[in-house]
């Protein structure tokens, strides 16, 4: 047997795998359909009070704050917007859409203090924003994100489902923007390689250990919180969504599903700007190992190089085996491009765009060894920058 019908073996087998046993990660759609109308929780709606972190987000948190006061939520719901020191006129902006929504009394806008040593920028706001919250004596905290915007029903989808079944964390993965070009080339791929990290139906089983969430929206109950060491506990971590849900799952059940009712509004133009949302936290999500980092490589390269490389230019069962693997991966993509109403050719560039979010990665691991990793919004924040 040639090596490279050993390699075209070892792809397909890989891909056997994925579709299979791994929790049906690839089956992209909304996953919060469950109706809820005339559900009210056995005791009542409970209070909720709604921490947004924001930094520079004047372009967007305007149409966040909007969707958010806009809730049909029965119970009561207050808005507490942390401005972490922008320099654009966020607060501004968030308080002129209150006004205008005629409901500038629910919104609080505080107003964030410099960033000490060993904290992210997102967490130590939001760990203001709860100290302010905590004064209202909220039963859930709805950590949002400046770039959010909602249904009107998604609050009162979130809690009703929440209570019902003792959550601890319900998050939803926000439909990002989706139109550019580049837009339809990389995002689709960046929720699919999300899904495949974190099978959501194991993340939303307590006999699986593996734990995650989307941090643009998440409800968490205050006690658990607490019991769970407070934000404090993952003060330092870059993927801070996924953090708290390990920190929360042995406190209870959580869940995470994928929605229509949440979208991100902030559009990505260009690769450019892609590129910098994946390298902020591609090489943490690899816990800064090289070894993890080659591992990487190595597997990426086996499952989505190699099969279009033997496809194109082995010959006999390698090249057919190639072809098989090729038409698995691009098989698989489906479903998300779908969700995301985008071209199903696509799916056949599935090699092109993981092979991009290689190189996305390599330049995460390189920003990090320049001690620039985790760079966002003007902050190096990975261990062992130079402005962590």
């Amino acid at each position: 047997m040639s090596p490279a019908t050993v390699i075209g073996l070892a792809a397909v087998a890989g891909w056997i795998y994925l579709l299979a046993a791994r929790g049906f990660f690839w089956q992209a759609g909304p996953e919060d359909e469950a109706p809820v109308e005339g559900v009210v929780p056995s005791g009542g709606w409970p209070k909720i009070v709604a921490v947004i972190p924001a930094r520079d987000e004047a372009d967007v948190v305007g149409q966040a704050i909007a969707s958010l006061l806009n809730q049909d939520y029965p119970g009561q719901l207050r808005l507490l917007l942390v401005d972490d020191q922008s320099s654009d006129g966020t607060a501004e902006v968030a308080r002129a859409a209150a006004e205008r929504a005629g409901a500038a009394d629910r919104l609080t806008v505080i107003q964030g203090t410099a960033l000490p040593r060993g904290w992210t920028g997102k967490l130590w706001a939001i760990a203001q924003g709860i100290a302010e919250a905590d004064a209202a004596a909220p039963v859930y905290l709805w950590l949002s994100d400046a770039d959010i915007a909602y249904a009107p029903d998604t609050l009162r989808r979130l809690a009703s489902r929440a209570e019902a079944e003792g959550l601890v964390l319900y998050s939803l993965m926000a439909k990002l923007h989706c139109r550019s070009l580049a837009e339809r080339m990389l995002i689709p791929a960046f929720i699919f390689f999300f899904r495949m990290l974190y099978p959501f139906a194991w993340v939303s089983s307590r006999r699986n250990r593996i734990a995650a969430a989307a941090g643009g929206c998440m409800l968490v109950r205050r006690d658990a919180l607490d019991a769970a060491g407070g934000i404090e506990s993952i003060r330092g971590a870059l993927i801070d969504d996924c953090a708290l849900a390990r920190r929360l799952k042995p406190r209870g059940p959580i869940r995470l599903a994928l929605t229509e009712r949440a979208r991100s509004i902030r559009p990505y133009p260009g690769i450019e700007p892609i590129r910098r949302m994946i390298a902020r936290s591609a090489y943490a999500q690899l816990n800064f190992s090289p070894l993890l980092l080659a591992g990487t490589l190595v597997g990426m390269g086996l499952l989505y190089l190699a099969p279009p490389a033997l496809g194109l230019f082995a010959a006999g069962s390698a090249r057919m085996l190639g072809l098989a693997g090729w038409l698995a991966m691009a098989f698989a993509f489906r479903p998300t491009l779908a969700f995301y109403g985008v071209s199903q050719l696509w799916g056949l560039a599935t090699p092109a765009i993981a092979g991009l979010y290689l190189l996305f990665t390599l330049d995460s691991a390189r920003q990090h060894r320049q001690g620039r990793g985790g760079f966002w919004k003007g902050r190096a924040q990975a261990p062992g920058s130079e402005a962590a």
